[in-house]
């Protein structure tokens, strides 16, 4: 079983978040980058397989800044060797498709084929609805889930991830949909350009474009293994079997995830995909290990007020909490493996919430008491 570890850099200790705007602090910024560095390092050489974060702006409170994610993912391959860096991921409805498949194609190769990505659909409006890049798509959640707002923007994700995968993996393109026309219809370079053709490839004599293509190519064949972001939907799952995309299920519903491995694996295979028992999807939650029981679950207080200011107002439930002892932690894992395959789990860990040697204890602890048990 691989573990990956997940941050949304967090940049304060609950005090300092409650203070106020803590992400207009440089200080708490400056800290936060130091102590994700060490995590970083101390991961890789634990043996955890994999680093993930997610794509957040405008976070004046500090309690998610992971703000670019090529930079952030740079971040993290630049303080690890082995570990894979796991974007998770790309807001379709604030980037350009082909630009996403550049920047994920770059990534795989200056990671050196370490390189993970996830594509999602954006549920923050305030920094969603300010990024879009086509105003009427909105960000999607409980308030208007089923409605013609969140059909349009499934529509528009679709188109998105049809580029995206059309861009990694042929050398030239073009794509015919309602939100994009790629190249542009009947477009003429404004002048001769006699190196496409002579060199290249999608331009014509006449100098119409026909085709494009992303350089570099991915690194990895076809391209990087796909996430479909944190997940409590089948219909998300479903949407991820056609492209062999592993959505990640942080529950503690194991009738859940027992149903939705058994039906995802169902939809792959009408796609044509024989599915690996495990690969699935991804399960995890957070995780919180101390020498005993009762010395994690004082840790988790701060975590579960973290979730109830910060995420369940956006419509999220609380999620799986892997907290405890080794022996707890392990137990419970193994519980879930008994009724559901899984060959990848993902740990988010409180970082920035938790000071340094809280985190690095914990991650000590569980790469050398838990993950040997499942290697």
């Amino acid at each position: 079983m691989d573990f990956n570890l997940f941050v949304y850099c967090t940049l304060g200790r609950r005090e300092e978040l409650q203070a106020g705007k803590a992400g207009l602090r440089p200080d708490l910024y400056q800290r936060m980058l130091s102590e994700l560095g060490e995590y970083v390092e101390t991961a890789d050489d634990l043996g955890f397989s994999g680093f993930g974060h997610p794509e957040h702006h405008l976070q004046i409170e500090g309690f998610e800044a992971s703000n670019e994610p090529t930079l952030t993912g740079m971040f993290i391959g630049n303080h690890s060797k082995k570990l894979r860096v796991i974007t998770c991921g790309f807001v379709s409805t604030t980037h350009n498709p082909i630009r996403t498949a550049e920047s994920i194609a770059t990534m795989d190769h200056m990671l050196g084929g370490r390189f993970s990505v996830g594509l999602v659909r954006g549920y923050q409006a305030r920094w969603v609805s300010s990024f879009r890049i086509r105003n009427e798509l909105a960000p999607v959640g409980p308030w208007n889930r089923d409605t013609e707002e969140d059909a349009l923007n499934r529509e528009y994700f679709t188109e998105f991830v049809e580029i995206v995968l059309a861009a990694l993996q042929n050398e030239t393109f073009s794509y015919r949909g309602k939100h994009w026309q790629i190249p542009p219809i009947d477009y003429k370079n404004p002048h001769e350009a006699p190196v496409y053709t002579k060199y290249g490839k999608g331009v014509e004599k006449d100098m119409v474009i026909s085709e494009v293509g992303i350089c570099p190519r991915p690194l990895q064949t076809p391209y990087p293994q796909l996430y479909a972001g944190f997940t409590h939907s089948m219909r998300t799952a479903m949407f991820w079997a056609k492209y062999k995309g592993r959505p990640i299920v942080l529950s503690s519903n194991f009738d859940f995830c027992e149903r939705l491995w058994a039906e995802y694996n169902i939809e792959a295979s009408k796609h044509g995909h024989s599915i690996k028992p495990g690969d699935e999807a991804a399960w995890g939650g957070v995780m919180i290990c101390a020498p005993t029981d009762e010395e994690a679950h004082a840790l988790l207080e701060d975590v579960k007020w973290m979730w109830e200011e910060w995420f369940v107002p956006f419509g999220q439930g609380h999620p799986e909490y892997l907290v405890g002892s080794p022996d707890t932690i392990s137990r419970r894992i193994e519980e879930a493996s008994e009724r559901f395959p899984i060959n990848e789990c993902f740990l988010l860990i409180p970082q920035g919430l938790h000071n340094r040697e809280q985190i690095m204890r914990s991650l000590e602890l569980f790469g050398t008491k838990v993950l040997p048990r499942f290697s």
